[in-house]
């Protein structure tokens, strides 16, 4: 059968009949006799062999002496036989053995009549066929050996049965492996590493309490980009919710696959996290000293003379939200937990510090620093020292420019040339003859350090000399003779003097008043006699001495500078300047003229008053043995009047023992009671008045204080009015305390 025949399907092959002439032999008989019928096993399907390739034997090939496909010869089929061949041995189909081809091969039969009786039965036709025309045969090819072929439905219903098979078999297994897993985690499951699949729930959870639960208190380390440290999570508020992590597995997965597959994967599903939101932050914020970092620029630094490159170097800053989920995450693996970090970039890069380096730092140090002043006087900044001159900082495209110190530089070279240069001098007012006299300015002749400077990056370019010229020039005094002269410092215009004080406060009272001596006060300043005198301490010759503290006598540093206060207020109230800020003393001094008396205490009461007029003031400060006098000068434009009120409210003293000693100041005491003084100003031209001013005081007893030694016998009285104070502990001049606002020295 050919190819073009088996592509036909079940369509039974159409063949030639032999001719009667020819031999046949059984086999061709029993062929022939099942071709035409389709008598065929049951067990072969005529799709299936109709679908086979013909073997060798299926071809029919011609004799030599065949007539031509033109003559058109019929071959004759003689069918007489079939029925005499019941009496013969051989069946007509032989069950092959299993496995062997069941397919039969049919001779070819030669064209022309079969030889041998005829045995057409009586009244069966003749099927005379035409001779198929037979086309030209191809090259003989070499015989390939017929592949084994298994009859198809045997196949299939080995397959089928294989197959049920199998299928019975894993649904067995399925569901004898559903039951045994019900009710437990699934298989395959992993909890922060730890293996829980196939454990009922209470197992589960037991097993994970035994092996991730001490994790919470073992110090767990973390890795904020290059920087490694550690944590303890319980005191980060970390902790487990083990139901919540175990409901996480959910219930056995019916998918035959999926549960085929947890034999051989696993299914990491981490923990719930307990967490205090407070704690964590704070551990988190704790961790920052350690993982942050600043960025730090490129830049070139100077050792001495040596010019070091500083390699660039990006910061970091731990990403709190993100270091807090990382740690709510991971942390019950107890492995190393990365946190994220944010960096901190920097702008210069390494090429451009090595262009700095080479191009100016190098040079820069490369040799002393001269710059040369006149009479050949010259100042050098040695090399030594050029750090402090030449600095760098980022240009913002990667590298570096160069910066020069103009003012260290000064510092450095300035001293060396001062010999060289005329100090401007400011015009003074003195009082030689007993009047004032304006004492003219000197312009000065200094070195312009900022000019001379200013060439300083082409000075230091070179690897040569480093040397440049001083540039001079005039500079002006800050009060000059014909500022001094428009003053109008030509007459007093105010003065007070007061007396009687010690011999320790007059040491006090003479160097303060000293210090104020000469001050000049120009129209619209205000003077400050803290300000003006600065600290009074030891270190400045002033001398203990006595001072009001906590309502009581007392003694510190400073004592008596009061009297130069009062004797200054005075002066600048007569001389009609402006009242800023003063304070009365806490109890009335006798010495001192009622509301109009002054008391300061260093950094705590100060003494301040305003000049408003159109010309400047002078103040000239005379301290003798026992008194102070103070005198303004200027120009008189007020006349001013001082009005003291009466006494009233008066107030007695209380009595106060103390321990005997040197902080003990025995006093008779004396009544308090209220004053008031109303100072009038008027035009000094025209004498109308300008300004009426009243300010009261109110002066508190001076306490009447005893002095008692330890164990002395108490007095059997007292006065009505006394009541014993708390003993005050002696105190030492250098730590007194500071007195109340109504007190000083």
């Amino acid at each position: 059968m050919n190819h073009e025949d088996g592509d036909k399907g079940s369509t039974a092959p159409e063949r030639s009949t032999p001719d009667p002439s020819a031999s046949a032999t059984p086999d061709s008989v029993e062929s022939a006799n099942a071709e035409p019928g389709n008598a065929e096993p049951e067990n072969v399907e005529s799709g299936n062999a109709a679908n086979e390739p013909a073997s060798e034997a299926d071809e029919v090939t011609p004799p030599d002496d065949a007539p031509g496909a033109d003559e058109a010869p019929t071959t004759q089929l003689n069918l007489g036989d079939l029925g005499d061949r019941s009496g013969e041995q051989a069946p007509l189909w032989v069950e092959p053995p299993a496995n062997e081809d069941v397919t039969q091969v049919i001779p070819a039969i030669p064209p022309g009549p079969v030889p041998g009786p005829d045995i057409t039965p009586v009244g069966e036709p003749t099927v005379v066929a035409p001779a198929a025309p037979v086309p030209p045969q191809p090259e003989p090819q070499p015989a390939e050996e017929p592949a084994e072929k298994t009859p198809a439905r045997a196949s299939w219903v080995k397959v089928a049965a294989i197959t049920g098979g199998v299928i019975a078999v894993i649904g067995i297994a399925y569901a004898a492996d559903l039951a045994v897993s019900s009710g437990k985690v699934p298989r395959g499951v992993t909890v922060a590493g730890v293996d829980v699949g196939g454990s009922t729930r209470e197992e589960a959870e037991a097993t994970l309490q035994a092996q991730v639960g001490p994790r919470v208190d073992q110090p767990l380390t973390v890795q904020a980009g290059d920087v490694s440290t550690e944590l303890v999570p319980s005191a980060a508020g970390l902790g487990v919710d083990w139901g919540a992590t175990l409901d996480r597995a959910h219930s056995q997965p019916l998918n035959p696959f999926t549960r085929l597959a947890s034999f051989f994967t696993t299914d990491e599903i981490g923990v719930v996290s307990t967490r205090d939101e407070t704690a964590l932050a704070s551990a988190v914020d704790g961790l920052r000293s350690d993982t942050d970092r600043a960025s730090r620029e490129g830049t070139v630094v100077f050792e001495g003379a040596t010019p070091v490159p500083v390699d660039p170097s990006t910061g970091q800053n731990l990403n709190g939200e993100g270091a807090e989920s990382a740690l709510i995450e991971k942390w019950a693996f107890g492995q190393t937990v990365d946190l994220p970090v944010d960096v901190v970039p920097v702008t210069v890069t390494q090429e451009g510090v090595q262009r700095a380096l080479a191009d100016v730092a190098t040079p820069a140090a490369s040799a002393d620093l001269v710059v040369t002043g006149r009479d050949g006087k010259v100042a050098t900044a040695p090399r030594q020292q050029i750090g402090a001159i030449v600095g760098f900082e980022p240009d913002g495209t990667g590298g570096l420019t160069p910066t020069y110190n103009i003012e260290a530089a000064t510092g450095i070279l300035a001293p060396q040339l001062v010999s060289t240069e005329i100090v401007p001098k400011d015009a003074k007012i003195t009082l030689d003859g007993g009047a004032p006299t304006v004492v003219p300015a000197v312009v000065g002749d200094l070195v312009q350090w900022p000019k001379t400077l200013e060439t300083l990056p082409e000075v230091l370019r070179g690897n040569g000399s480093h040397t440049t010229a001083a540039v001079y020039g005039p500079v002006p005094p800050a009060l000059t003779t014909e500022a001094a002269q428009a003053l109008g410092v030509k007459e007093v215009i105010g003065e007070f003097t007061t007396g009687g004080f010690s011999a320790a406060s007059g040491t006090n009272i003479r160097l303060a008043a000293s210090e104020i001596n000469g001050a000049l006060i120009k129209p619209g300043d205000t003077f400050s006699l803290n300000g003006y005198t600065g600290p009074r301490g030891t270190a400045q010759g002033y001398v203990e001495s006595g001072i009001i503290n906590n309502g009581r006598p007392d003694t510190a540093v400073g004592g008596g500078v009061s009297q130069v206060a009062t004797t200054l207020y005075n002066a600048a109230y007569f001389a009609g300047m402006e009242d800023v800020a003063h304070t009365e003393h806490s109890y009335y001094i006798s010495r001192y003229p009622e509301a109009r008396e002054a008391t300061v205490f260093e950094g705590a009461i100060d003494l301040q008053f305003r000049n408003t007029g159109k010309t400047g003031v002078m103040i000239q400060a005379i301290g003798g043995s026992s008194d102070l006098t103070i005198r303004f000068w200027g120009t008189k434009s007020v006349d001013v009047e001082s009005i003291t009120g009466n006494r009233t409210k008066p107030t007695q003293p209380d009595t106060v023992t103390l321990p005997a000693g040197d902080h003990c100041i025995a006093s008779s005491g004396a009544p308090g009671f209220t004053a008031s003084d109303t100072r009038v100003v008027s035009d000094h031209a025209t004498g109308q008045e300008i300004s009426r001013d009243t300010r009261t005081v109110r002066y508190d007893p001076v306490p009447i204080v005893k002095c008692e030694e330890p164990g002395a016998p108490k007095p059997d009285e007292r006065t009505p009015a006394a009541s014993p104070a708390p003993s005050a502990p002696a105190e030492s001049p250098t730590a007194t305390p500071k007195p109340k606002p109504d007190e000083g020295e």
